[in-house]
């Protein structure tokens, strides 16, 4: 494997070309493929997402990366789920039809409580296990989702909430050499470009 490639899963349910845009400002060479013999050349692959989760999956199988992208992480390498991407590492979800995720981080997906929708601008709470975030406990990044995945707090290493009296919810996971982020870093200007940065120089050494 090349060292600092970037692989980008596309599977057509991906905000691609900015998300290749900001990984580019951060230094990191990358490439967009769906074809696993060029994902192979990546040390580290990104699992952008947008959208419903039941027709993110139907496309991932659609275009046979579900068996690839789980043979992958179990041989050691690492992956970094953006936005959906984050929601498809979980086991299943309710959005719309129950539907079987990636199964990387025990948990469900599940509609927000407090909301209909997390849209805007939203400070992070981190836990202080996550190096990569490590100097972002407090700093404001963009959400746009409705989902969000439940998981076991020990993989939670970051959360925000909707009111300072309403529950925090997660919306950063690390377990091993799978990562994940609900909040778009390429559209959170240079504090998401700096998390952004950092969790790809931790999923290199993870890898």
């Amino acid at each position: 494997m090349t060292r600092k490639l970037v692989g980008i899963v596309d599977y057509g349910a991906g905000n691609i070309a900015s998300v290749t845009r900001s990984l580019k400002k951060t230094g990191y060479r990358c490439f967009a493929s769906r074809n696993p013999a060029e994902l192979d050349k990546a040390s580290v692959l990104v699992l952008p997402g947008v959208g419903a989760f039941p027709s993110a999956m139907q496309a991932l199988h659609g275009c046979g990366l579900v068996g690839y992208l789980q043979e992958s992480v179990q041989g050691g390498r690492s992956l970094v789920g953006i936005c959906l991407g984050m929601q498809l590492l979980g086991d299943f979800s309710e959005e719309i039809a129950p539907t079987a995720g990636l199964g990387f981080v025990p948990g469900r997906v599940v509609r927000i409580r407090d909301a209909r929708w997390h849209i805007g601008w939203n400070a992070l709470e981190t836990s202080g296990r996550a190096s990569f975030l490590a100097e972002s406990d407090g700093r404001s990044v963009y959400f746009n989702h409705s989902y969000v995945l439940e998981t076991s707090p020990e993989y939670v290493v970051a959360v925000a909430r909707l009111g300072e009296a309403l529950a925090p919810f997660p919306v950063a996971v690390q377990r091993g050499n799978i990562f994940g982020l609900q909040f778009h870093p390429e559209k959170s200007q240079s504090a998401g470009l700096r998390i952004l940065s950092d969790v790809l120089a931790e999923a290199h050494h993870a890898g």
